[in-house]
């Protein structure tokens, strides 16, 4: 991910549910949008059944009202990062991989042409929801190169894919390989992440996880002003002609 300003490339998050991509992936949206590229974010549920807690203690709730609220907030961080988004309502806990849900990613992959797709790690025994979205981001992406899949829309190339920071990484076999600082935008993640009332209760742990892989960002020859930054793990190789 080139961090760099008047970046012109596009970037696709697919979130599980509609808070993961603030918590996970809030930093690299705004600065990707503070440099000039685009940002689309993709929920396939909202997180209604089993990550609005907040919501259910509250005197006659019921789901319709949760997904209502959930959408709003969502909507209102990602007007925050400065990303477009877009609600595929599937349903959670658990979130099933129906033909429906598959053809409507492979369209919206086909259609916006990522260079970079940002989702989950592959291994999350906390919350299986995280890992089908891993392996239905990479199918969809499979499906969506096909050059023989009838479409509106040109086959797809071949889109970095990198994996952000799950909740208990040690518990996922998560390997950092990529620190991106985001130093420079971690007030605009802040807000986006006090906007997802539902799951207050995170705002202080993914702050604190971000000051951590910030010291990591320097440890590692970062910028030594460096205060924030999210860790990612790749999937596929990077290409270059230059070792260095």
């Amino acid at each position: 991910m080139n961090d760099g300003k008047n970046d012109q490339r596009t970037v696709l998050i697919v979130s599980a549910h509609a808070a993961d991509f603030v918590w996970r992936a809030g930093g690299a949206a705004a600065l990707h949008a503070k440099n000039g590229g685009t940002v689309h974010i993709r929920c396939l549920s909202y997180g209604e059944r089993g990550e609005s807690q907040g919501l259910w203690k509250q005197p006659g709730m019921d789901i319709e009202r949760v997904k209502r609220t959930r959408r709003e907030e969502a909507s209102h961080a990602a007007e925050i990062l400065g990303a477009s988004i877009d609600f595929y309502d599937s349903g959670d806990y658990p979130l099933v991989a129906t033909e429906r849900l598959r053809s409507r990613l492979v369209e919206d992959m086909r259609a916006l042409r990522p260079d970079v797709i940002l989702t989950h790690a592959a291994r999350d025994p906390y919350n299986l929801d995280h890992q089908l979205t891993h392996e239905l981001v990479l199918r969809c992406r499979m499906i969506a190169q096909a050059a023989g899949l009838p479409s509106p829309h040109p086959p797809l190339g071949a889109p970095q894919v990198l994996l952000f920071e799950p909740h208990q990484s040690e518990q996922c076999g998560f390997v950092p390989q990529l620190l991106l600082d985001i130093s420079p935008v971690a007030d605009v993640k802040l807000a986006a992440m006090r906007a997802m009332g539902a799951q207050n209760h995170l705002v202080d742990y993914y702050g604190d996880l971000g000051r951590r892989r910030g010291v990591q960002y320097v440890r590692n020859g970062g910028d030594p002003s460096a205060q924030q930054a999210e860790a990612y793990q790749r999937i596929f190789p990077v290409t270059a002609q230059e070792l260095i």
